[in-house]
């Protein structure tokens, strides 16, 4: 199917994202000094910008793309919960799957940045226990809700505590049942955990803790994606930052193998970038597209949205320029 013809079935398709949501404050200024009392520079404050991270932004770029965004993760009962679920419902994702924790505080990673983006210091507001109690059961609830006509579900594992054993069941479970794939942007170097996915997308870091390997080369990267696949049946796509994609399709016989360059840009930031990978794979795997052919829109958009400041999203008007001009 031609990437144009893949685009255009985007609209609508309904996407169940489970995962570590988080909010992004960036407290944004002018450095003209540095401080008399320590070598640190001093920020005149200028305004302050939030955004959606983690889970959250792997929904946004869904809804950017055009899709139905259903998202499923924990916050607190706190202000930047409040903020959080009103940066959803302004991009247009349903947050009615979200579970608040009265015991916890919602993820917030505040940055200071000047003006020209430059990064002075961040500070996390987070605790990152696994979800227990009713807010597990709650969870897992919300999991089953979010999956019912799901045309693809995503786990978006930042070790926050959403991303259990049992969530993992549950939504291996609920994909099975909606005939519908699992991708899985995993953290923990445990592989095995994520038996039952569809498709796991690690960075190249990531897949060096999973399989205790240094990925230097393309034999290197090739050799983390075959042992990925042998340890959780699940086809592999390793992000290369820039030396591109490593892609493993294990649903043929031999698993097929390719590598995709980089889609050459400048780079502004890298943050955020697998949220957008993840979400425009959900979004093509949906549409009926191959993996290759998901890869390759998700390569494009990777293109894209590293070239912007923070987590970003990408469109599908944007992504029907960027073929039109191959």
């Amino acid at each position: 199917m031609a990437g144009i013809d893949l685009l255009s079935c985007f609209s609508g398709l309904p996407i169940a994202v489970i995962g570590d949501v988080m909010l992004d404050h960036f407290i944004v200024g002018r450095v003209d000094r540095i401080s008399p009392e320590a070598p640190v520079p001093v920020v005149r404050f200028d305004r302050d910008e939030f955004r959606l991270g983690g889970a959250a932004n792997v929904a946004h770029n869904v809804a950017a793309l055009g899709g139905r965004a259903a998202l499923v993760g924990l916050i607190g009962a706190d202000e930047a919960g409040r903020r959080l679920r009103e940066q959803l419902r302004a991009a247009k994702v349903d947050d009615a799957g979200l579970v608040a924790d009265g015991s916890r505080s919602t993820t917030r990673k505040v940055r200071i940045v000047t003006s020209r983006n430059q990064q002075v210091a961040r500070v996390d507001y987070e605790l990152d226990a696994e979800a227990s109690g009713d807010a597990a059961d709650n969870l897992a609830d919300a999991v089953k809700v979010a999956a019912r006509g799901a045309r693809a579900l995503v786990l978006s594992d930042y070790r926050k505590g959403v991303i259990n054993s049992a969530v993992i069941a549950v939504a291996v479970e609920a994909a099975r049942a909606e005939g519908a794939p699992l991708l899985v942007d995993p953290k923990l170097p445990q592989p095995e955990r994520y038996r039952g996915a569809s498709l796991i997308t690690p960075n190249h870091h990531e897949a060096e803790l999973m399989t205790q390997t240094v990925i230097r080369s393309p034999e290197d990267v090739r050799r983390a994606a075959q042992l990925l696949h042998e340890r959780t049946g699940a086809s592999v796509l390793i992000t290369w930052g820039e030396h591109g994609m490593w892609m493993l399709d294990g649903t043929t016989t031999p698993a097929s193998e390719e590598h995709l360059d980089a889609v050459t840009r400048e780079v502004a930031d890298v943050t955020g970038a697998g949220d957008t990978v993840i979400a425009a794979l959900a979004m093509g795997l949906a549409a009926g597209a191959s993996l290759v052919e998901a890869a390759r829109i998700a390569n494009q958009a990777a293109g894209l949205v590293v070239g912007r400041f923070g987590p970003a999203t990408v469109t599908t008007d944007e992504l029907l320029r960027g073929t039109r001009q191959k």
